[in-house]
């Protein structure tokens, strides 16, 4: 399984909110077309970009949506908020 799960933290709340961008830890060999193939097909959304990172030994995923999906609603589905 590509995304493991969503992160939760001050920062990764605030750009759900203001960036319409959700933040996932991904399997370090994921791809970056592996991750938006998921993203799109698990939670009925279309990307726009992502970003991707490597801190404390984790892959972490930036995925900004169009402008038509609200990160926000994704959030809801997982029960972040």
């Amino acid at each position: 399984m590509i995304l493991q799960y969503p992160l939760t933290t001050e920062k990764a709340i605030r750009m759900l909110e203001a960036e319409n961008k959700i933040l996932f830890v991904v399997d370090r060999r994921g791809t970056k077309p592996e991750i938006k193939k998921v993203i799109e097909k698990e939670f009925n959304v279309k990307v726009e970009s992502i970003n991707t990172e490597i801190k404390q030994n984790q892959k972490i995923a930036i995925i900004k949506l169009k402008k038509e999906f609200k990160a926000i609603d994704v959030a809801t589905k997982l029960g972040l908020i």
